[in-house]
């Protein structure tokens, strides 16, 4: 119609008012053909209010059209207005040529909304009204993986790849493959991997089946694919922490530690890249990088215990307690949750001579660690110090019975019960 072609002349040269002024026309005078053509046009230049009210008028004069309910309910989605999508999609009569598509749209509605049920029963509807219709399967697929029903997932995966290979811009294959790697059938993944690559390089692609190569122990192919992705988008934040993992499995402590480096350089809130990077810096070894970084990645997270916990063990190797203490201090946690910093703060009182200090921190802990050898050395010899003989001697005797070799403890036990 010339009249829609020229307000689609009018977009494309940015005469806007124009083709306002022409559109409002047609939706007040034009026929029902030019409404319908000009529609199309509009959304495909995503004016969707003004496609929505042409949609709205073409069903008011046709109320019982499915295909153009289906429309106005497409327009309605890409408003944000699901609600009276939905409403749209309730119309479609059962005989209607366009019921199944209401109901996929309505499957994907319930599923935002997560009733997921209520998702699967209109694809399931869907199925039984167009068997083969690949679509469905897939989208069943797709409903099903986001589920986590992994086995169902992957069968209508199956069942799409054996009619195409691709479905409104999604390659089957990898959606197949990552869906194999998530149930932990890694090898198969990489197998689908391999294919949907040959078939386009695209970077999620490149990273599922690195990650999928790590997860299966393929440490070498993991690298490879890892900076081969790092080479086609460095800024791609995720490959760098499981690349400087695949280095460290291979021994490559040095290579490894660089990966965290440029990871850092592209996101510098990652706490757990500089986490690693701590653990990775301890093995240089390097302690003072390694407290740098894990102090870092606590910055970033102050309730970040295993940090907190690796940087303690540094600390209290280094005979810092002082440092232990203000560490143990700025960080929140449960004791509860986090016994282990009950023992540690023991042990800093006890080297600092605050005593009282000490034995409250090691009776606190000792709920937790009383079947630990360590900690009942430490507690033990803690109590012998402060002449605690009764309670050392109660100690030492739950050590000998645990380690019943361990001269050094039958004899300390013996000499507290001849004291006696």
């Amino acid at each position: 119609m010339a009249a829609v072609k020229e307000i689609t002349n009018l977009i494309e040269n940015g005469q806007l008012d124009k083709a306002m002024s022409a559109y409002r026309e047609i939706l007040d005078h034009g026929k029902d053909e030019e409404k319908f053509l000009l529609s199309e046009e509009l959304f495909r230049y995503g004016f969707m209010e003004e496609t929505e009210a042409l949609m709205e008028s073409l069903v008011k004069n046709y109320p019982d059209e499915g295909e153009l309910l289906v429309l106005l309910a497409e327009t309605r989605i890409e408003l944000g207005k699901e609600e009276e999508a939905m409403l749209a999609l309730e119309k479609v009569e059962k005989d209607d040529p366009a019921f199944p598509q209401a109901l996929l749209l309505l499957a994907d509605l319930y599923q935002m909304e997560g009733l997921y049920e209520v998702s699967e029963n209109k694809l399931l509807e869907a199925k039984r009204l167009l068997p083969d219709e690949t679509v469905i399967d897939f989208a069943l697929g797709e409903l099903y993986a986001h589920q986590g029903r992994l086995a169902e997932a992957i069968s209508h995966y199956e069942t799409v790849l054996k009619i195409q290979e691709e479905i409104g811009g999604v390659n089957i294959n990898q959606r197949l493959a990552d869906t194999l790697s998530a149930g932990g059938s890694f090898e198969e993944a990489l197998h689908f991997y391999d294919i949907a690559l040959e078939q386009k390089l695209e970077i999620n692609t490149l990273f599922g089946y690195a990650f999928t190569a790590l997860q299966a122990g393929f440490n070498k192919t993991a690298i490879e694919k890892f900076e081969e992705l790092k080479t086609f988008d460095p800024e791609y934040h995720s490959l760098y922490l499981h690349l400087a993992k695949a280095y460290e499995r291979e021994g490559m402590v040095e290579e490894a530690f660089e990966a965290v480096k440029q990871g850092v350089e592209q996101d510098e809130y990652n706490k757990e890249l500089y986490f690693f990077g701590g653990k990775l810096a301890l093995k240089l070894p390097d302690e003072e990088t390694a407290e740098k970084m894990i102090r870092e990645a606590i910055a970033l997270d102050p309730g970040f215990m295993e940090g907190m916990l690796v940087l303690n063990k540094l600390l209290l190797k280094q005979e810092r307690y002082e440092d232990v203490l203000e560490l143990i201090s700025i960080v929140d946690y449960n004791e509860d949750e986090e016994p282990q910093i009950l023992w540690d703060a023991a042990i800093a009182y006890q080297h600092k001579e605050e005593y009282s200090q000490a034995l409250n921190k090691y009776q606190l802990a000792y709920t937790f660690f009383k079947d630990d050898k360590e900690f009942l050395s430490d507690y033990g010899y803690f109590l012998i110090e402060e002449g605690k003989m009764d309670v050392a001697a109660e100690i030492l005797s739950m050590l000998v019975e645990k380690e019943p070799g361990n001269e050094e403890f039958r004899e300390m036990l013996e000499r507290l019960t001849e004291n006696q």
